[in-house]
């Protein structure tokens, strides 16, 4: 295991301004930013926080990701935020990324991957910003663990992840998921190596992110996985959140799967902040610690993440993922069916 986030730093609120004035403001600091170009409104404010402070020692790689069935009014929404976006920033271009081939398998991982690569990280710049508040999981997963691999290996350069946070706001996009559950890019199940035991049964635990209408989703992705062989299922939920009784609703509205197909024991609930995503990456993490020791020699251990939902607790389950080589198991978007209203961000 590598330690990617020993010592990582969270700002909040007011803190992440006191942070943007005062780091970013250095004269030295030549800044890339890769953040989406999308019909949600998150879309524009790390942007144009940054690029009040940076002027023109900032360039961005906006991506736009193209579905098939998006309604013409969030196309609308994403051409405002694009034309917006380049025109705050000029050294900036947009990637169009296809996120399904014409089979309708998604390859929106594959693709950005691809495209990131033709584009290599100008030798001058110091920090790379990354902001998942608009990319969805499919894209931003892949975006910043490649980028984040580039940093390591330019100690010079220094890697942050950037959310615009907005739990209601998240609850109120309501998406149509495709019918294919996938590994994303990145982050499929590693295979067994030569090091492992034949003979050592697979004990896989699934940790799905609970969040508000997207039990449809939850339930493809347990369909593929056939949760009913899994030694654990840990879903996880928020708390503290902003609305206290949020993982009480969520437990309401999850009944079912939780008794009658997950058989899920209340011990194994993982509560963590809706806020902090060092929360979750910190949950995750001891619970591996926790299960390795458990386990050592006795089981093979995979955990299968599925973050859905709170973008900062999505955030979190990455940073897990990518130190621990945890699978993240998704269904990639074919619309998003509900436009949002610019009004709920603050």
């Amino acid at each position: 295991m590598r330690e990617h986030w020993a010592n990582c730093i969270t700002h909040a609120d007011d803190e992440v301004d006191t942070f943007v004035d005062e780091y970013f403001s250095e004269e030295h600091r030549r800044v890339l930013l890769v953040a989406a170009a999308g019909f949600d409104p998150r879309s524009r404010s790390v942007a144009l926080k940054l690029q009040k402070v940076l002027g023109n020692r900032l360039s961005a790689v906006f991506v736009r990701e193209e579905r098939p069935g998006a309604n013409q009014a969030l196309r609308d929404r994403a051409d405002a935020n694009e034309t917006s976006l380049l025109q705050s920033i000029p050294g900036s271009e947009v990637v169009r990324i296809e996120i399904f081939a014409d089979d309708g398998a998604p390859v929106g991982g594959r693709r950005i991957a691809g495209a990131l690569s033709e584009r290599p990280i100008p030798d001058e710049i110091t920090d790379v910003v990354v902001d998942l508040s608009a990319l969805s999981v499919g894209i931003g997963f892949p975006a910043a663990r490649l980028l984040l691999e580039d940093c390591e290996k330019n100690p010079g350069r220094t890697f942050h992840l950037m959310i615009a946070s907005d739990p209601d706001l998240d609850d109120l996009i309501r998406s149509d998921p495709s019918d294919r559950p996938s590994p994303v890019r990145g982050f499929a199940p590693i295979a067994r190596s030569s090091d492992d035991t034949e003979d050592m049964e697979l004990a896989q635990i699934w940790i799905p992110q609970l969040a508000q209408g997207r039990a449809s989703t939850l339930n493809l992705i347990g369909s593929q996985l056939q949760v009913r062989d899994f030694y654990k299922i840990c879903p996880i939920l928020p708390f503290p959140a902003k609305d206290p009784r949020r993982a009480d609703d969520l437990v309401a509205e999850y009944q079912e799967q939780i008794t009658e197909e997950w058989h899920v024991d209340p011990r194994d609930f993982l509560y963590v902040s809706e806020w902090n995503p060092l929360d979750t990456y910190r949950r995750l993490s001891r619970l591996k610690l926790r299960f390795d020791r458990t386990m050592k020699g006795t089981y093979l251990l995979r955990m299968v993440l599925s973050p859905i939902g709170s973008k900062v607790m999505a955030a979190g389950a990455m940073m897990a993922a990518i130190e621990h080589d945890m699978a993240v198991q998704y269904v990639e978007t074919e619309s998003d069916l509900r436009p949002v209203s610019s009004s709920i961000l603050r």
